[in-house]
């Protein structure tokens, strides 16, 4: 899909800004003339970064400021609210610090337009290339939290869920519950786990990053410490809601049979084996069965649910027929 094309639809650009008062204005000039609506989200950058964005005077551009810092999730939600305003069908979100490529737009944006998915979203993976000048601490950190990412969203087939150049329809944005969205670092996983619970479909689209003086944010303990009792909590909430409230499948009833039965297991088997530290008497055939076969039962339901979710990755888009172009 070329540009001509798409200057038939209203796409905008949402940038959430803070500190990134060198690179802004490309950013911004690079962004090609289908956009036609650029929201900058100035997040209380202490810089210059919002007198940057006002002297560009670039009719496009609709600033906006925050007094008191809120994060990349809150910047996100201003601005996914200002393109509900505006009536937008296609939303991007692209990050201030000139790493997403805005010649790759048109490639983002053609699935969503041509109801082929609701959200697409980058992956560096594919590009053997780029991920040569991907800084060591950003592969690290992406491979451990891809595998809980998924986990937690039931996104299988994306292998970049941590990427944040993402593009969505603006009749699936209306169905987002924009402030349940994390207002800070664990946006975008946050993000992807209520997409899960929607069942939209996301497709990943081969996007190289480029990477050039700008210090990676990516912290190490975050990491470490912060993401997995979310990513945890995501899960059972994508769980309960999807295969509980909204629908009750074979994953239903293996989780309901398994998760139980590898409880008893452990638990049982751990008070028989203090039991046998303490009087030094060897536990009875019985006692064993009654650990083991429990934890036999329930690790053998619980695959059977990671098997069923992993072939239940959403495939038929929310939205359902391509974008209407505008006269």
């Amino acid at each position: 899909m070329d540009a001509a094309q798409l200057s038939r639809y209203s796409i905008g650009v949402v940038i959430p800004a803070y500190r990134v008062s060198r690179h802004i204005e490309q950013v911004i000039r690079g962004l090609p003339p289908f956009v036609r609506t650029i929201i900058v989200v100035v997040d209380a950058s202490p810089d210059d970064t919002y007198d940057k964005v006002a002297k560009l005077a670039d009719p496009r551009v609709v600033l906006l400021r925050h007094e008191i810092n809120q994060g990349v999730g809150g910047a996100m939600q201003t601005g996914f609210r200002k393109a509900l305003e505006l009536g937008l069908d296609v939303v991007v979100k692209m990050d201030g610090d000139d790493q997403m490529d805005p010649a790759e737009l048109p490639r983002l944006i053609a699935p969503l337009v041509e109801g082929a998915a609701d959200v697409t979203k980058g992956n560096r993976y594919e590009h053997v290339a780029a991920l040569k000048s991907m800084p060591a601490i950003r592969i690290f950190g992406n491979a451990g939290l891809t595998f809980l990412v998924k986990l937690a969203s039931g996104y299988w087939n994306l292998f970049d869920p941590a990427n944040g150049y993402v593009a969505l329809r603006g009749d699936l944005l209306q169905r987002v519950d924009i402030d349940k969205l994390h207002k800070r670092y664990f946006f975008e996983s946050g993000f992807l786990i209520q997409l899960g619970i929607m069942r939209a479909v996301v497709k990943d689209i081969a996007i190289p990053a480029r990477y050039g003086d700008e210090k990676s944010s990516l912290s190490i303990t975050r990491t470490l410490f912060g993401f997995p009792p979310k990513l945890l909590w995501g899960f059972a909430r994508r769980i309960f809601w999807r295969h509980f409230v909204y629908d009750f499948t074979a994953l239903s009833l293996y989780f309901l049979l398994g998760l139980p039965s590898l409880l008893w297991g452990v638990i049982y088997g751990s008070i028989v084996w203090l039991e046998v530290q303490a009087t030094k008497v060897d536990a009875t055939a019985g006692q064993v069965m009654l650990s083991a076969m429990p934890i036999i039962l329930g690790v053998q339901f619980l695959t059977q649910c990671f098997a069923f979710d992993i072939q239940n990755v959403p495939k038929q888009p929310l939205g359902g027929s391509p974008i209407e172009p505008r006269k």
